[in-house]
């Protein structure tokens, strides 16, 4: 299973984009992109799913009751 930073990369490169372009095409900023790319925590939840929205896909906060310990 990919994590968020691979999947990200991986999607832009198959379909050609430089980060600059894609975080233009996204309506993110470039730093945006890179932190996701490079794995960083802390990052805005609404532009992470403007990023993977040109996927087609979205994250959900996750509800700490629904995780099983």
């Amino acid at each position: 299973m990919l994590g968020l930073a691979e999947f990200v990369r991986q999607k832009r490169k198959e379909v050609n984009l430089i980060q600059e372009e894609f975080a233009d095409r996204a309506g993110v900023a470039l730093t945006v992109v890179i932190k996701i790319e490079q794995g960083k925590e802390n990052l805005n939840l609404e532009k992470v799913n403007q990023v993977l929205k040109m996927f087609g896909h979205t994250l959900a906060p996750v509800n700490t009751k629904e995780i099983s310990v």
